[in-house]
């Protein structure tokens, strides 16, 4: 349990901006007990931060083990390369990863996120089974070594359980390359349920559905049927490819969003669908009718070639929107939000697609960094999240004296933290109350990168480019 806390912050950022003076405490249950603003001063006893303070982010979307080839599939070998190319290769990755080595990759990948401004992670985790398919004498093994990093790295963690059980809409068997990823509606139930009961510290439960070409309708029906009175998160890949949409159309009948929106049941606030890429506008209606979040990912799905969302559409219609690293080809919520801006203006030829100055937002960064805060919130199952009292008590300390804010008035830090790069990385981040980072430095950074590149040196030894 943390220790309870004192801290003023000179400027923090509060819904609606900045405030001045703001005060706050953080109580042993490592929740924030008390905000206050206006304080010129801080208390005689309050810890004074070295910088601006914003709230941490939740990072709605990872893949911890596509950490182990981040930057080896830049190359290509063939006439084409795409989504689907790229897939192949992370099937190759998928089956030489042991738990040792999850657990390595993810305590480096999560010490990056961590310093990249992300203080919870939501692992979409379908790597369950050993290499040839056979479940370990624990069927949550790898899963575990994904908490064993949390508990190493200090982040928090939503482990969502995932149900995968075949390899297209026309299929209904998982393809061999995938046997390591078989879970039907009740196993992921199981592993949910065995994962919630463990109580593991900063370890939430929730479940995960890969996508609508990877679990049929039926096993679909049963999920719901089984998480009739579940309260977590429930995550989906949806409509992230035209191929998938086109397939999606030919098999049900439906687009995926349309499809998902007409089962018994619905969509509701704990579906987030991630990615979305080609949701149609009546089809970001029906999200919005329903409750469900967004999940974007931008630098992965810039890399991939996933294409653009209606980015304007979806601000427009409230959805609840988050954001990923998914590949963690990037690990900054910063570089996130510049891509996806970026992307937008690029396909319109015009600037600040995300502000709407209309509704008082003029600020491009300052109204999505405001959405997916909220949006984080509920895909990693919170219902409260920020500066104020109940929300858990994760912090951000910027470094003032980086480069890219020299001179910037205090009104427009966060415009010049998300556009102006390259950045440094945050100087303090405190999680549920305890400091991780203190002056730039995580005190598990250098034994967890040796680590990591004894894993790199197993799993690639000197030839990654055969992935």
């Amino acid at each position: 349990m943390a220790a309870s806390a004192l801290l003023w912050a000179s400027q923090a950022w509060l819904p609606g901006g900045w405030q001045q003076g703001v005060l706050l405490e953080a109580g042993a249950d490592g929740l924030w007990s008390h905000v206050a603003t206006g304080l010129s001063a801080p208390p005689e006893r309050a810890q004074r931060l070295a910088g601006p303070a914003l709230p941490g982010l939740v990072n709605a979307h990872s893949h911890a083990f596509q950490r182990a080839f981040a930057g080896l599939t830049e190359r290509r070998e063939r006439d084409t390369d795409d989504f689907w190319g790229w897939r192949e290769r992370l099937y190759r990755t998928a089956l030489r990863i042991e738990p040792a080595q999850m657990q390595a990759i993810a305590t480096q990948l999560y010490i990056e996120l961590m310093r990249g401004g992300y203080t919870h992670v939501c692992e979409f985790h379908y790597l369950q089974h050993r290499p040839d398919g056979s479940t370990y004498q624990d069927p949550r093994e790898m899963g575990w070594a994904l908490a064993a990093a949390c508990a190493e790295t200090g982040m928090q963690l939503t482990l969502l359980s995932t149900l995968y059980e075949r390899s297209g809409f026309e299929l209904t068997a998982l393809a061999p390359a995938q046997r390591r990823f078989r879970a039907d509606a009740d196993q992921a139930w199981a592993m949910q349920a065995a994962i919630a009961a463990r109580h593991a510290a900063g370890v939430r439960a929730g479940l995960a559905i890969h996508s609508l070409r990877a679990a049929s309708p039926a096993s679909i029906a049963r999920l719901r049927e089984l998480a009739e009175h579940f309260d977590g998160p429930i995550h989906i890949h949806v409509a992230e490819q035209s191929r998938e949409v086109d397939q999606c159309l030919s098999a049900l009948g439906a687009r995926p969003i349309e499809w998902l929106a007409s089962q018994p049941g619905g969509l509701d606030r704990r579906w987030q669908l991630v990615h979305a890429t080609h949701a149609t506008p009546a089809e970001i209606e029906l999200a919005a009718a329903s409750g469900a979040g967004l999940v974007l990912c931008p630098s992965t799905e810039a890399n991939l070639g996933d294409g653009l969302p209606d980015l304007p559409a979806w601000l427009a219609a409230d959805v609840p929107i988050s954001i990923g690293s998914d590949s963690h080809v990037t690990r900054s919520w910063r570089e996130e939000l510049r891509w996806l801006e970026y992307g937008q203006r690029l396909a319109r030829q015009a600037r600040n697609i995300g502000a709407a100055p209309l509704q008082g937002q003029p600020s491009t960064a300052a109204r999505l960094y405001e959405r997916v805060l909220r949006g984080g919130a509920a895909a990693a199952g919170y219902a409260r999240w920020g500066f104020e009292a109940g929300a858990r008590a994760d912090l951000l300390v910027l470094d003032r004296s980086d480069a890219s804010l020299l001179g910037i008035p205090d009104s427009h830090l966060l415009d010049a933290l998300v556009f102006s790069s390259p950045g440094r990385l945050w100087r303090d981040v405190m999680v549920a109350g305890r400091w991780q980072v203190q002056d730039h430095e995580h005190p598990a950074e250098a034994a967890a990168a040796e680590r990591f590149e004894q894993a790199m040196a197993q799993l690639w030894g000197e030839a990654p480019a055969s992935i």
